[in-house]
Order: structure tokens, then C-alpha cells, then sequence
């Protein structure tokens, strides 16, 4: 049994439960410290990821590989950025509590072994250790009744999505007479039976769910709102990650025999996801509403490349979510710092005239507007260039003239932003932002505004990462 290759799940498992004990010994109080532990945690796991071997383990419940790792990578990094942003945040809402960095942590977990899973096992236990955890922070603001509705809300959906899940893979199983990707890779070789298709059907729903991609996205606007806003920046990167990787090793791997039966499905879902992401998002006036709904928009640009199938556009799919990343936390570091008279605010009407009271986070949210509306020469444009180009060299082009335009709808809602801020009458003025908020604002920032200079690392990256899928 290799276990070696599971060493930084373990590490991290350990971790958590170590800053559980800190916590505890502490009678609840050390909040900002058990972040700075949890932090620690978050950079030796990646450490011990980048050195991991690359194997199998566990009698092949468990691969370790480049495309895992990238994965990975980016799972911890938007975990730790979701830590950073939570600092100052739950300090001044009174959230500092040490259960919230061991959440995370739990969660982070949960969200590395989805993307090494290679059994229909090791996939739910993942999914469900992520789930459980991100159940409980959506509603870490107990006095809030939005967040306790946001909790329950999603847990209820989750429940019934899990459920949906489990019986797709009780049909593969019975089926296929095993739950090992390469044994059902094997068993797909003669004609698939109806049994499996429908299988796959309910798997890809109940991972639709996690992606919150259309028809199963109807948690994610009253998630995103009524979370702690740090927590929504956790929602709307690290699980994504994590479920779009899990979507392409699933139906890349073991069941890419089946491409033909389950290609149309992702085409669906991708189209459904970028016209109401475009159009849905229009009329909305709470921000993080309006996050929500982009970042339907965003899985469903995201989906074209695995809907393509090829390793060059799942290699598009892999650079999306990393520029994604970036976007999505520089964007919601700045809703963060929207702050009025001691209390958090929202609202889109909040940012009037803020290029005249803070230039530089008017600056630093005009970049991440126009990257999130694929403006070049940002890294938004190219997000979204390599999944249109994979479809248009696998000859989609249908697909890709719907990409391009609802990007075209869906710069309007951006753009209104950027107008609110530039050339609406100044609204009293927001506090003076913390300095990790900065940090993060900026280093996000400058990675959207230079990406194009030096974009071939994440490139060759993601190229690694797609070509170890296809092996």
C-alpha cells in the first residue's frame, strides 16, 4: 500500500485536527492564531503536493498525478486566500472564532481527495467531507438569519444532490460490476449499456450541483448573499476547483468510451449555464448576487472545453479555472472592504463615485471587471480564448458563437459596475481597507493585468496536467 502519495492529505488532515485541540485548549478563543496555523498547514501541504510521488495507492482508490497536483495547487492557494480575506473580516462581524480556519482546513481536505480520486468511492467520501464542512461555514454567522437560511439552504440541495449522486453510482456499479475508474474504463469497451448511461446522467447531475451549473445552480445566489463574504470567496473558488477536476477525470477517464453519450449532456449544461449567467445577472443590485451569477456564466464557459473532450480543451478548462481563481478573489477581496459605518454593505449603488474616494481599489476592481468580462489584453480574454479555441479546432463552432455571444451580454452588468464607480455622484466615502485585504487586492491585480507577458508557465502547466488525464 503507497501510501506516501497521500502524505499531504494526511499532513493537512492532522493539522486540522491539531488546531481543533489548540482551539479547544484555548476555550474558544485564539481565533486570528489558529488562522495563522491553519495558514502554515495550507503552505506545507503544498510543499509536500509539489513533492509528492506519482503513482496510485490504497489498491488504486487513490492517483497521484500531474494533473492532480496542478489541482491541488490551486485548491490551497484559493483556501488560503479565503483565510487572508477572513482575518480583519471576522474580527469586526465578531466571527473570529477558531472553528472557522479548522473548517476550512476540513474542507480543503475534502477538496484534495475529490481530485485524487480514482474510485467512485474515494470521490463521494471527498465530496461529502467538503460538503459537511461547507455546510456548517455557510451559517458560521449565527445571528445573521441570512447566513442560517444560506446553511440550511444549501445543505438541504446538497442532501438531495448527494442522494442523486449515489444512486448514479449504484447503476455504474451494478452495472459495470466495479466502482475502479480503470476497471470501468474496462468494462466500457463492448456497446455501454442503458444502465450506464443513466448512470452517468444522475453522476453529472449531482456534480453539476457542486459547479452550481444550470439546471442545479438554484442555491447559489442565496448562498453567495447570505454567507460571510470571505466564505463566498471560499464557495466560489476552492470547491469549484475541485468539482470541475473531479468532472474531468470522471468522464475523461473512466468513461471516456462514452464521450458520445455524455457530450451532448455538457454541451446542454454549458449553454444553459452561460445565457442565464449573461441574463440573469442584469437585473441584480446586491453584488454578490451578481457574483453568483457570473460565476454560473464562468462554469459554463468553463464546461465548453471539457464538452470538447480533447487534452486541448481540457487544457483550457485547467488555465480558465486558474485565471478564475485570481479573478474571483481580487473581486471579492474588494467586496470585503466594503465597509460603512462600522457594518458591512453590498449593495452595487455602495461603490458610486469610489474612483474619487479610494482611486486605488477603484483601480484594482475596474481591472477585474473588465478581466471577468474577457477585455483584452487581460488574463479574462485569455481564460476564455484557449476554451473557444479548442471548440472551434474540434469543430463546435455553434458552441463557441454561444460563448462569445453571451461574454458580449454579460460585459454589460460588469461595465454598469465600473460606470457606478467612475462617473455616478461620490456616495460617503467606505473605511480605510486592512492591510491583508491589500495585499490581496494587489498581488490578484497585477496577476490579471501582466498574465499576458508571461503567460507559457501556466500554459506549459496546464498542457502537463491534460496530457497525464490523456496517458
Amino acid at each position: 500500500m503507497n501510501w506516501t502519495v497521500a502524505l499531504p492529505e494526511i499532513v493537512l488532515s492532522v493539522a486540522g485536527m491539531a488546531i481543533l485541540m489548540f482551539g479547544v485548549a484555548r476555550k474558544g478563543e485564539g481565533g486570528f492564531a489558529a488562522t495563522m496555523l491553519a495558514l502554515g498547514a495550507l503552505l506545507l501541504t503544498a510543499v509536500l503536493v509539489l513533492s509528492a510521488p506519482v503513482g496510485t495507492g490504497f489498491r488504486a482508490l487513490w492517483i497521484n498525478d500531474d494533473f492532480s497536483i496542478f489541482n491541488k495547487i490551486l485548491i490551497l492557494a484559493a483556501a488560503a486566500l479565503a483565510l487572508i480575506l477572513s482575518v480583519d473580516f471576522n474580527a469586526r462581524q465578531g466571527l473570529s472564532r477558531f472553528e472557522y480556519p479548522v473548517l476550512l482546513v476540513f474542507a480543503a481536505v475534502g477538496a484534495l481527495i475529490m481530485v485524487s480520486a480514482n474510485d467512485l468511492m474515494t470521490l463521494y467520501l471527498g465530496l461529502e467531507l467538503m460538503s459537511l464542512a461547507l455546510y456548517v461555514v455557510a451559517a458560521f454567522d449565527r445571528d445573521s438569519v441570512r447566513s442560517s437560511e444560506a446553511g440550511l439552504k444549501y445543505f438541504v440541495l446538497g442532501a438531495l444532490a448527494s442522494g442523486l449522486l449515489l444512486y448514479g453510482v449504484s447503476l455504474i456499479y451494478g452495472f459495470a460490476g466495479t466502482t475502479s475508474f480503470p476497471g470501468i474504463a474496462r468494462a466500457l469497451t463492448d456497446v455501454p449499456s442503458t444502465g450506464l448511461v443513466v448512470g452517468i446522467v444522475f453522476v453529472v447531475a449531482g456534480l453539476s450541483f457542486k459547479v452550481s451549473a444550470v439546471p442545479f445552480h438554484m442555491w447559489t445566489p442565496d448562498v453567495y448573499e447570505g454567507a460571510p463574504t470571505p466564505v463566498t470567496a471560499f464557495f466560489a473558488t476552492a470547491p469549484k476547483v475541485a468539482a470541475i477536476a473531479l468532472f474531468l477525470r470522471v468522464l475523461v477517464d473512466p468513461f471516456g468510451g462514452m464521450a458520445a453519450q455524455w457530450q451532448q449532456l455538457i454541451v446542454l449544461v454549458s449553454v444553459c449555464s452561460m445565457v442565464l449567467g449573461a441574463l440573469a445577472a442584469i437585473g441584480q443590485r446586491n453584488i454578490k448576487r451578481l457574483m453568483a451569477y457570473s460565476s454560473i456564466g464562468h462554469i459554463g464557459y468553463a464546461l465548453i472545453g471539457l464538452a470538447v473532450g480533447s487534452e486541448t480543451g481540457i487544457r483550457g478548462v485547467l488555465i480558465y479555472m486558474a485565471i478564475y481563481v485570481a479573478m474571483n478573489a481580487g473581486t471579492f477581496a474588494c467586496i470585503t472592504a466594503m465597509r460603512r459605518n462600522g457594518r458591512a454593505v453590498e449593495g452595487i449603488d455602495d461603490l458610486a463615485g469610489l474612483s474619487r474616494t479610494d482611486p486605488g481599489m477603484a483601480a484594482a476592481l475596474a481591472v477585474f471587471m473588465f478581466s471577468m468580462a474577457g477585455i483584452p489584453p487581460l488574463a479574462g480574454f485569455f481564460s476564455k480564448l484557449y476554451v473557444f479555441l479548442a471548440a472551434v479546432e474540434a469543430g463546435m463552432w455553434a458552441l463557441a458563437v454561444i460563448g462569445v455571444l453571451t461574454s458580449v451580454i454579460g460585459a454589460y452588468y460588469y461595465l454598469r459596475i465600473i460606470k457606478v464607480m467612475y462617473f455616478d455622484a461620490p456616495a460617503e466615502a467606505l473605511e480605510t481597507r486592512p492591510a491583508s485585504l491589500s495585499v490581496v487586492i494587489a498581488g490578484t491585480g497585477l496577476f490579471n493585468v501582466l498574465f499576458f507577458l508571461m503567460p507559457a508557465p501556466l500554459v506549459a502547466a496546464a498542457a502537463v496536467a491534460a496530457r497525464a488525464l490523456f496517458a
